[in-house]
């Protein structure tokens, strides 16, 4: 799938640190390893009926910064995403509005790529849609049967079966434990499942959380024709499918929102280390969920607030990073519309600032080792906007140092 045109990062004297990152499956702060100096990064994509919100820049902003960090401190980033080009929401969209489902996901694509690169987001080097990976998903669930990992369930008004991974045979023969990713009480597990696409009351599946691996075909869906029957993937084992065959098994990080943490990544690391028997990722990094008008972003709610409205109504792509980057990367916060003006008078203050001169300036160089600790801090943006705000209101003694830190950093144009 093609991706986008990746922005200008300006190279910086000295060398940065390796991020110190919370890890979601642990409950610690952590390094996660980096053998030969080289990060392998997996972040979840859209679902391409409806991009993007500021919940998704959020999200996506969070593993830039990431990267932008690793870069600084001298180590080589592989990125990859995918996108979830065929799935329920997607099919459900494009009958409720009469357009054929590929052409939605083409069109909303397209705007989410324009989005990103207005944004300055760093591409992903791999960028795969599901439906270019179909033979090689149903191959995996193919594996899983044959592992004894996966059993069929018959199915009403369907040809064929569909094809459940079985939790429990994999807890027994296998590295993967349910909550490796997720340390949740069963409760929530079940609660969660049913909100976020799972099938707990299904009648014939052998555990209420095991999850779909292949949906056989439907009248009137999407089907492919493959060596486990006619039909398309689950959710989960598509990421799993993607993510190995770019990066490899025990990659550095695998990301996405605070919502993805189970089901989605729990049993993405589950199919994948039953598949290879080896963990998926290191490290497990999740951004917080962001609200508006009292309640989290949610198509279904409605309340939205897409990035393309905002640039095409003149919104500066640096005001809107600043307005996201005023919040860490995993806390739950609200967006409101005045936020957007606070990052334009913020942006027109360090655009002055750097052109300020001062009879007592702030060392620029002190200036950058401050952002580079805070950036090491599990990426800790509210503090480094800080530590800009006071020392551009002051006057620094390299403005074009600090003008190339800030956007190489944050990727913030001044």
């Amino acid at each position: 799938m093609r991706t986008w045109t990746p922005p200008e990062i300006p190279a910086l004297p000295g060398e940065g640190i390796a991020p110190k990152l919370f890890n979601t499956a642990t409950g610690r702060m952590e390094h996660p390893a980096i053998p030969e100096g080289r990060a392998l990064l997996y972040v979840c994509g859209i679902t391409p009926y409806d991009a993007t919100h500021l919940g998704h820049a959020f999200t996506y902003l969070a593993f830039d910064i990431m990267q932008r960090a690793w870069r600084d401190a001298g180590i080589e980033t592989v990125y990859a995403q995918n996108i979830t080009d065929v799935d329920d929401p997607l099919l459900e969209r494009a009958n409720d509005t009469g357009v054929d489902w590929r052409t939605l996901a083409d069109e909303q694509i397209g705007l989410f790529r324009s989005d990103m690169h207005r944004l300055g987001m760093i591409p992903p080097e791999h960028y795969v849609a599901v439906t270019e990976q179909i033979d090689e998903i149903a191959q995996a669930v193919r594996e899983l049967k044959e592992r004894g990992f996966a059993y069929e369930v018959p199915t009403e008004g369907a040809v064929g079966f569909d094809i459940y991974f079985d939790i429990d045979a994999a807890q027994q023969s296998s590295q993967w434990r349910l909550g490796d990713v997720a340390p949740y009480e069963h409760a929530v597990m079940l609660q969660l499942s049913t909100e976020r696409g799972g099938d707990p009351e299904r009648p014939g599946k052998r555990n209420p959380l095991d999850p779909l691996l292949w949906r056989s075909a439907r009248e009137g869906e999407p089907s492919w024709e493959t060596p486990v029957g006619e039909g398309r993937p689950g959710w989960h084992i598509e990421c799993s499918v993607i993510a190995t065959k770019a990066l490899g098994g025990a990659f550095t990080v695998q990301g996405g929102g605070e919502d993805l943490v189970f089901p989605h990544h729990e049993f993405t690391a589950a199919h994948a280390t039953a598949i290879s028997d080896t963990p998926l990722a290191h490290a497990y990094c999740h951004a917080g969920l962001v609200g508006y008008h009292g309640h989290k972003m949610s198509k279904s709610r409605g309340n939205l607030v897409f990035v393309s409205k905002l640039l095409n109504a003149g919104a500066d792509p640096s005001a809107i990073r600043l307005g996201l980057l005023a919040h860490h990367y995993r806390s739950e916060w609200e967006w409101h519309d005045a936020d957007l003006d606070f990052a334009d008078r913020r942006l027109a203050s360090w655009r002055e600032g750097v052109r300020r001169e001062s009879a007592d300036p702030a060392s620029a160089d002190a200036v950058l080792q401050q952002l580079r600790a805070a950036l090491a801090n599990d990426l800790d943006t509210p503090v480094m906007l800080a530590t800009l705000d006071a020392a551009l209101d002051q006057g620094v003694d390299d403005s074009q140092l600090i003008t190339d830190a800030v956007q190489s950093l944050l990727g913030v144009t001044l």
